[in-house]
């Protein structure tokens, strides 16, 4: 199966607009326990590559323009490196993040005191991991639950961001964060895995975006969903062929990178990014 689209008689123009992005370097990344089924524990994991890839991304978005504030890693965070799941942020209000494990816990501190000046922060009352489970998607923000962010979050996020909130509940272990079956090409423009959700969701998402990007399984079980857009260019992992070559039948740009090392803890490109929208 290859990805799917339903081309649009006359392919828009893709305008990119200029964003900040806030990365952490995988500095003492490590596969040491296992909270998804990505991680095994033990498994080697090369540091200096790890770096070298985390790197890579950091000057990709710096060559296509936009900003790039990188916070310092706690040496006993090993998954800090997966920085979108730290808050939610949008006209600079900042969501707060709980995370449901314990082992990621202090990462939400460490990033609060980050972002700080961006605007005011609120602690959140329920479960939620951040970017990892809420997509803004033009005026409203699309909503992840099944896994790790508790529902009750989602209204909560809709008082605090003052975005309509739209639900959609995951089913595969292996897509545990909307960011890994959902990327935000722009406002109005998704590609999704349908298989990931539900079928209420699914309905949701075909009434929502009828031309919606559909991902194959193959290019979802290499995390190509988990993707940055920009408007223009999507930055995405670069074995995602097929996702690749339909988002460039759309008029996006798709710029590969490799971030094989840190696919062993279940992250791609966007799990590295937490885009602040002051």
């Amino acid at each position: 199966m290859t990805s799917v689209l339903t081309r649009p008689d006359r392919v828009p123009d893709r305008t990119p607009t200029r964003r900040h992005y806030v990365m952490c370097p995988p500095t003492h990344f490590a596969v040491e326990y296992a909270i998804n089924p990505w991680m095994r524990p033990g498994t080697p994991v090369d540091r200096d590559l790890a770096l070298a890839q985390w790197d890579a991304l950091r000057r990709t978005y710096l060559g296509l323009g936009h900003e790039v504030t990188v916070v310092e890693p706690d040496p006993g965070l090993p998954d800090m490196v997966y920085a979108a799941n730290a808050a939610t942020v949008v006209d600079g209000r900042i969501y707060g993040a709980r995370f449901r494990y314990p082992q990621r816990a202090p990462e939400a501190e460490l990033f609060r005191k980050a972002l700080v000046e961006v605007g005011p922060y609120t602690e959140p009352a329920f479960v939620n991991e951040g970017e990892g489970d809420f997509l803004v998607a033009g005026d409203v923000v699309l909503a992840g639950t099944g896994f790790r962010t508790d529902p009750r979050a989602h209204a909560e996020a809709a008082r605090v961001l003052r975005r309509p909130v739209i639900g959609l509940e995951l089913v595969d272990p292996r897509y545990y964060h909307l960011d890994t079956a959902v990327a935000v090409l722009s406002g109005q423009d998704i590609a999704y895995l349908p298989e990931a959700f539900t079928p209420r969701s699914r309905g949701v998402l075909a009434g929502r975006y009828p031309d919606a990007v559909l991902a194959s399984p193959v290019d979802a079980a290499v995390l190509g969903l988990n993707a940055v857009s920009d408007g223009r260019h999507v930055v995405l992992p670069a074995a995602a062929a097929g996702l690749a070559a339909a988002l460039r039948d759309r008029g996006y740009e798709p710029v590969g990178v490799d971030l094989s090392e840190l696919l062993k803890g279940g992250g791609g490109p966007k799990c590295c990014t937490l885009e602040v929208r002051a």
